[in-house]
C-alpha cells in the first residue's frame, strides 16, 4: 500500500506550527516541557537522579524560570553516563530493544559517543529537516545531491531522509571524489546540493581547475552545515558567487539534530522551538539575555524520546531575534548564525575575537584561495605569562595576487578586529584540504 503523502501548509510553508503566533508557542512548549521532564525524570536514570538531587518535581514547573532550578548537562556528563551505563549510557530513556537507530560523535575529542533514536525520532527529524529544505527552496522532483559523509556522520542520513520524506530524488554522493561529484551535477542536473561548507569551497576550487563552471549548472541551492560558513558574510558572498546559488546555513549537531537552519529570506537559522525550548544565557552569570545580546545556546528537547536532554549546553554563542520574519514565520533566528564558541573565543590584550570574525574578513579579501589556518604558537604568547598578544595567520595566495597581500591583510584584519595578525602567505596547494569538517586553528 502507498504511504500518504505528506502535504505542505502552504505554498511557502511546510507545517503551521511555523506561523503560530508567540503566545501560542509558549504555552504548547510549557505544556510539552511538563510531559517530557516527567517522562524523563520516570525513564532516564541520569535525570533521576539530577532531579532528586535538587529535590526537583517535574510538578513543580509552573513558568520557564522553574526550568532554571536544574543543572546544565555537558558533554562531560553525556561521556560519564556512558562510563556508568554501558554502552548506550544513563542519559538513554528508552531500552535498547525500543531504539531503531544508533548515531556516533566524531570521537575527535573523546571516544564516539552513541545517541539511540526511536522509530517517532526518526519521523520526526525527518520531517524537520524538510520542513527547512522547503522553506530554502527544495521542492518535490527537484534532484538533490547529499555529499554529506554517510560513514558514522550523523548528517548524510538525515538529509537524505528528509529529501525523501519531501519528495525529491536522492543522489546520496557522499563526501570525495570531487571529479565525480562535478560530473553528476553538470549530467543529472542536481538542483541542491548539500555537505560541509569546507568541501563545497574545495569542490568550486576543483570545478574551476577541471575548466567547469559551476554557474553553468542547474543548482540553484547550497545547503550547508557541521561547520560555521553560511552565516559568515564573507564565506556566503565568496561560495554564491563560485556556484551561482544561494547558499544556506543548517544548523544541528548529534545530540540535538535539528537546532535550526536558514529560510530563503537568509536572515540567520530559524529555531525548531515546537522541537526544542531555547535559552539564550550569559556566559559568566548565567542568566537570561534580551534579544539582540550574545549568549550561549543552551536547548532542551520537547519530544524527543530515546536520548531527551535537559538544559543542553552547546557552548556556541549566538545572537536571538523573536521578531515575525517577512515571509511570516513566527519561530525565533539566530541573526547571524553561530558566532563562535564559548570555549573557543580567543582574548588578545584584552579583545574578545571569535575565529569566525577572521574567516568573514579572509574569504572576501581579493587575491586569497578558500583556504587559512590560525596558528596559536609561541611567537604570539608572552614568555612570561603566556597570554596571546597576536594571531598568526597562513593564507594562500592566488593567481594575480599583489605582492603586497600580507601587508595589505593585514593592516585590514586590524582595522576591523583591532587585533595583531601576522600574515603568513603561501603558495596555492600548501595548506591543507578538506572535504570533511576543517580545522582553522591549530595551537603549536
Amino acid at each position: 500500500m502507498k504511504q500518504q503523502e505528506r502535504q505542505p501548509f502552504s505554498e511557502t510553508i511546510w507545517d503551521e506550527r511555523e506561523t503560530w503566533s508567540r503566545d501560542r508557542i509558549e504555552a504548547s512548549q510549557l505544556d510539552a516541557l511538563r510531559r517530557q521532564l516527567e517522562r524523563v525524570g520516570r525513564t532516564s536514570s541520569h535525570y533521576r537522579k539530577v532531579f532528586a538531587e535538587v529535590g526537583f518535581e517535574p510538578g513543580d514547573l509552573k513558568s520557564f524560570a522553574d526550568l532554571r532550578r536544574l543543572p546544565f548537562t555537558r558533554k562531560a556528563d553525556y561521556v560519564a553516563g556512558l562510563e556508568a551505563q554501558p554502552p548506550f549510557g544513563a542519559l538513554a530513556a528508552v531500552e535498547p530493544g525500543e531504539a531503531v537507530r544508533v548515531h556516533f560523535s566524531s570521537g575527535t575529542t573523546a571516544r564516539p559517543a552513541p545517541v539511540l533514536w526511536t522509530q517517532a525520532d526518526i519521523e520526526r527529524w525527518a520531517d524537520l529537516y524538510a520542513r527547512y529544505l522547503y522553506a530554502q527552496g527544495l521542492r518535490r522532483g527537484d534532484i538533490f545531491q547529499c555529499m554529506f559523509n554517510y560513514a558514522w556522520f550523523v548528517g548524510g542520513l538525515g538529509a537524505t531522509l528528509a529529501a525523501q520524506h519531501l519528495g525529491a530524488l536522492v543522489i546520496p554522493a557522499s563526501s570525495g571524489d570531487t571529479e565525480r561529484q562535478i560530473e553528476t551535477i553538470f549530467q543529472y542536473g542536481s538542483q541542491c546540493v548539500i555537505g560541509t561548507p569546507s568541501f563545497m569551497a574545495h569542490m568550486a576550487e576543483a570545478a574551476e581547475k577541471l575548466g567547469r563552471d559551476l554557474t553553468t549548472s542547474r543548482v540553484k541551492m547550497v545547503c550547508v552545515g557541521g561547520e560555521p560558513g553560511a552565516s559568515i558574510p564573507g564565506t556566503r558572498e565568496r561560495i554564491e558567487r563560485q556556484w551561482g546559488a544561494k547558499m544556506f546555513d543548517c544548523y544541528g549537531a548529534l545530540e540535538c539534530q535539528p537546532i535550526g537552519w536558514d529560510t530563503a529570506a537568509q536572515l540567520g537559522p530559524t529555531l525548531a522551538e515546537d522541537f526544542i525550548y531555547v535559552e539564550v544565557l550569559h556566559p559568566d552569570t548565567r542568566e537570561p539575555v534580551a534579544d539582540g545580546e550574545r549568549g550561549v545556546l543552551v536547548l532542551t528537547h520537547l519530544d524527543k524520546e530515546a536520548c531527551p536532554l535537559v538544559r543542553w549546553w552547546t557552548g556556541d554563542m549566538v545572537v536571538r531575534d523573536s521578531r515575525t520574519a517577512p515571509d511570516g514565520r513566527t519561530h525565533a533566528r539566530l541573526a547571524g548564525g553561530v558566532l563562535g564558541r564559548a570555549d573557543d573565543m580567543l582574548i588578545i590584550r584584552g579583545v574578545n575575537l571569535f575565529p569566525s570574525a577572521v574567516e568573514d574578513i579572509v574569504r572576501a579579501f581579493p587575491g586569497l584561495s578558500n583556504e587559512y589556518l590560525l596558528v596559536l604558537d609561541d611567537s604570539v604568547k608572552d614568555p612570561h605569562t603566556g597570554f596571546l598578544t597576536g594571531v598568526k595567520l597562513r593564507v594562500e595566495r592566488a593567481a594575480g595576487a599583489p605582492a603586497d597581500l600580507g601587508e595589505r591583510l593585514s593592516q585590514r584584519l586590524r582595522e576591523k578586529l583591532q587585533v595583531r595578525f601576522h600574515v603568513e602567505v603561501v603558495e596555492s596547494g600548501t595548506l591543507p584540504r578538506t572535504i570533511h569538517k576543517a580545522t582553522r586553528v591549530v595551537h603549536a
